[in-house]
């Protein structure tokens, strides 16, 4: 979380896959003037190279999601290195884009795996409100979304949202509009106070 005496908010998506939707995400974010973190997986990068690269273009923020989405707490430090690094290789590689923001799969971390994220250059990012998006099959719950997402905001906000929902797609420009509207202001993780 941020400053809770700040009234910024810092919007970060979570991208494993793609299920239609990021298109219409970049185009709502374009359109409110809002950049907002993706934290991606490698499958992400090698199956939707031109979307990350709108996303570099348009001002927001690639994050390291890891290589394959596992969990990091049981791997050897070896292990989660390379799920950090090749990840990391990869995009420079197609895009010469440098990371330096780190999303944990499923949110499961350990001061170790923390540790090795930071020997590696990473600021870990975690966040402070979140709602049950990421399931495809429980959608068609837009008043619902508008609510988790509205109801939870405060000061200092690292929103998470997953760009599979066909949810958020279809609720992001009220979203943010009613956001801006309650007094809050989007900043991108780089203005992280």
């Amino acid at each position: 979380m941020g400053n809770k005496d700040s009234n910024s908010i810092y919007l970060t998506f979570d991208l494993g896959y793609e299920a239609g939707y990021t298109e219409n995400i970049l185009d709502v974010l374009k359109e409110n003037n809002v950049k907002a973190a993706f934290f991606i997986t490698g499958h992400y990068l090698n199956t939707q190279t031109d979307l990350v690269k709108r996303m570099i273009e348009e001002g927001h923020i690639v994050g390291n999601h890891t290589v394959n989405h596992k969990s990091l707490v049981d791997l050897s430090d070896e292990e989660i290195e390379k799920e950090i690094m090749d990840l990391h290789n990869a995009l420079y590689d197609k895009l010469g884009y440098e990371m330096t923001y780190f999303r944990p799969p499923k949110g499961e971390y350990s001061q170790r795996v923390l540790s090795i994220a930071q020997k590696l250059g990473y600021t870990t990012v975690l966040w402070s409100s979140a709602y049950d998006d990421w399931d495809e099959n429980n959608q068609d719950r837009e008043d619902y979304g508008k609510s988790k997402i509205l109801d939870n905001l405060h000061n200092g906000c690292v929103l998470l949202l997953h760009g599979t929902s066909k949810d958020n797609s279809n609720i992001l420009d009220y979203v943010l509009k009613e956001t801006i509207s309650r007094g809050y202001e989007f900043k991108s993780l780089d203005e992280f106070e």
